[in-house]
Protein backbone atom coordinates (compact mmCIF):
# COMPACT_ATOMS: atom_id res chain seq x y z
CA UNK A 1 0.00 0.00 0.00
CA UNK A 2 3.02 2.29 0.16
CA UNK A 3 2.68 3.09 -3.58
CA UNK A 4 -0.93 4.19 -2.94
CA UNK A 5 0.16 6.45 -0.06
CA UNK A 6 2.92 7.91 -2.21
CA UNK A 7 0.52 8.50 -5.12
CA UNK A 8 -1.98 10.39 -2.94
CA UNK A 9 0.72 12.45 -1.24
CA UNK A 10 0.55 14.49 -4.48
CA UNK A 11 -3.16 15.38 -4.04
CA UNK A 12 -3.02 19.18 -3.94
CA UNK A 13 -6.62 19.79 -2.80
CA UNK A 14 -6.35 17.30 0.06
CA UNK A 15 -3.15 19.02 1.19
CA UNK A 16 -4.71 22.48 0.82
CA UNK A 17 -7.66 21.46 3.01
CA UNK A 18 -5.44 19.81 5.63
CA UNK A 19 -6.52 16.20 5.03
CA UNK A 20 -4.40 13.35 6.33
CA UNK A 21 -4.49 9.77 5.07
CA UNK A 22 -4.58 7.57 8.18
CA UNK A 23 -5.15 4.08 6.79
CA UNK A 24 -5.35 2.35 3.44
CA UNK A 25 -5.88 -1.30 2.54
CA UNK A 26 -7.49 -2.98 -0.45
CA UNK A 27 -10.89 -1.38 -0.94
CA UNK A 28 -10.69 0.71 2.25
CA UNK A 29 -9.35 4.05 3.41
CA UNK A 30 -9.61 6.32 6.45
CA UNK A 31 -8.79 10.04 6.37
CA UNK A 32 -8.90 12.89 8.88
CA UNK A 33 -9.39 16.64 8.71
CA UNK A 34 -9.15 18.99 11.67
CA UNK A 35 -11.82 21.68 11.29
CA UNK A 36 -10.34 25.12 10.77
CA UNK A 37 -11.60 28.58 9.87
CA UNK A 38 -10.97 27.88 6.17
CA UNK A 39 -13.55 25.08 6.23
CA UNK A 40 -16.43 27.29 7.41
CA UNK A 41 -19.32 28.65 5.37
CA UNK A 42 -21.13 31.94 6.02
CA UNK A 43 -23.25 30.30 8.77
CA UNK A 44 -20.07 29.35 10.67
CA UNK A 45 -20.59 25.62 10.08
CA UNK A 46 -18.35 23.35 8.02
CA UNK A 47 -19.00 23.98 4.33
CA UNK A 48 -20.72 21.14 2.49
CA UNK A 49 -17.97 21.30 -0.12
CA UNK A 50 -15.34 20.65 2.56
CA UNK A 51 -17.32 17.62 3.80
CA UNK A 52 -17.77 16.36 0.25
CA UNK A 53 -14.05 16.82 -0.46
CA UNK A 54 -13.12 14.85 2.67
CA UNK A 55 -15.38 11.95 1.69
CA UNK A 56 -14.22 12.17 -1.93
CA UNK A 57 -10.58 11.88 -0.88
CA UNK A 58 -11.30 8.70 1.11
CA UNK A 59 -13.30 7.44 -1.89
CA UNK A 60 -10.39 8.13 -4.26
CA UNK A 61 -7.86 6.37 -2.05
CA UNK A 62 -10.05 3.30 -1.47
CA UNK A 63 -11.03 2.97 -5.12
CA UNK A 64 -7.43 3.24 -6.32
CA UNK A 65 -6.06 0.97 -3.58
CA UNK A 66 -5.93 -2.02 -5.93
CA UNK A 67 -3.26 -0.20 -7.93
CA UNK A 68 -5.50 0.37 -10.94
CA UNK A 69 -6.56 3.90 -11.89
CA UNK A 70 -10.19 4.45 -10.85
CA UNK A 71 -12.11 7.63 -11.70
CA UNK A 72 -15.45 8.72 -10.28
CA UNK A 73 -18.50 8.42 -12.50
CA UNK A 74 -21.12 9.04 -9.82
CA UNK A 75 -21.20 10.48 -6.30
CA UNK A 76 -23.88 11.64 -3.90
CA UNK A 77 -23.89 12.82 -0.31
CA UNK A 78 -26.45 13.14 2.45
CA UNK A 79 -25.70 15.55 5.31
CA UNK A 80 -27.07 14.61 8.74
CA UNK A 81 -25.30 16.89 11.24
CA UNK A 82 -23.90 20.43 11.20
CA UNK A 83 -20.33 20.76 12.47
CA UNK A 84 -18.69 23.83 14.00
CA UNK A 85 -15.33 22.44 15.12
CA UNK A 86 -13.34 19.40 16.14
CA UNK A 87 -11.97 16.72 13.86
CA UNK A 88 -13.75 14.91 11.05
CA UNK A 89 -13.07 11.42 9.78
CA UNK A 90 -14.09 9.76 6.53
CA UNK A 91 -14.01 6.00 6.26
CA UNK A 92 -14.45 4.40 2.84
CA UNK A 93 -15.45 0.80 2.25
CA UNK A 94 -15.75 -1.05 -1.02
CA UNK A 95 -19.24 -2.46 -1.55
CA UNK A 96 -18.76 -4.09 -4.95
CA UNK A 97 -15.86 -4.60 -7.33
CA UNK A 98 -15.68 -5.89 -10.87
CA UNK A 99 -13.16 -5.32 -13.67
CA UNK A 100 -14.73 -2.04 -14.86
CA UNK A 101 -17.02 -0.68 -12.12
CA UNK A 102 -16.78 -0.51 -8.32
CA UNK A 103 -19.01 1.07 -5.66
CA UNK A 104 -18.14 2.55 -2.28
CA UNK A 105 -19.83 3.74 0.88
CA UNK A 106 -18.10 6.50 2.84
CA UNK A 107 -19.17 7.46 6.34
CA UNK A 108 -18.13 10.88 7.66
CA UNK A 109 -18.09 11.14 11.46
CA UNK A 110 -17.08 13.68 14.07
CA UNK A 111 -14.42 13.16 16.74
CA UNK A 112 -16.98 11.41 18.97
CA UNK A 113 -17.94 8.96 16.21
CA UNK A 114 -21.34 10.56 15.55
CA UNK A 115 -22.53 10.47 11.92
CA UNK A 116 -22.09 13.72 9.97
CA UNK A 117 -22.68 12.61 6.37
CA UNK A 118 -22.98 9.57 4.12
CA UNK A 119 -21.40 9.47 0.67
CA UNK A 120 -22.04 6.89 -2.07
CA UNK A 121 -19.68 6.70 -5.02
CA UNK A 122 -19.09 4.66 -8.14
CA UNK A 123 -15.90 4.50 -10.18
CA UNK A 124 -14.84 3.37 -13.61
CA UNK A 125 -11.69 1.23 -13.34
CA UNK A 126 -9.23 1.85 -16.14
CA UNK A 127 -6.60 -0.61 -17.35
CA UNK A 128 -3.79 1.82 -16.49
CA UNK A 129 -1.95 1.29 -13.20
CA UNK A 130 -1.26 4.07 -10.70
CA UNK A 131 2.45 3.67 -11.36
CA UNK A 132 1.92 4.14 -15.11
CA UNK A 133 -0.18 7.25 -14.42
CA UNK A 134 2.53 8.73 -12.15
CA UNK A 135 5.19 8.01 -14.78
CA UNK A 136 3.15 9.86 -17.42
CA UNK A 137 2.81 12.87 -15.12
CA UNK A 138 6.56 12.96 -14.52
CA UNK A 139 7.26 13.43 -18.25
Amino acid sequence: MEHVREHFSHDKLAACLGMELLEVSEGKARVRMAVEERHMNSLRIVHGGALFSLADFAFAVASNSHGTVAVAISASMTFVKAIRGGTLFAEAEEISLNPKIATYLIQVTDDEGAPVATFHGMVYRKKETLQEARAELAD
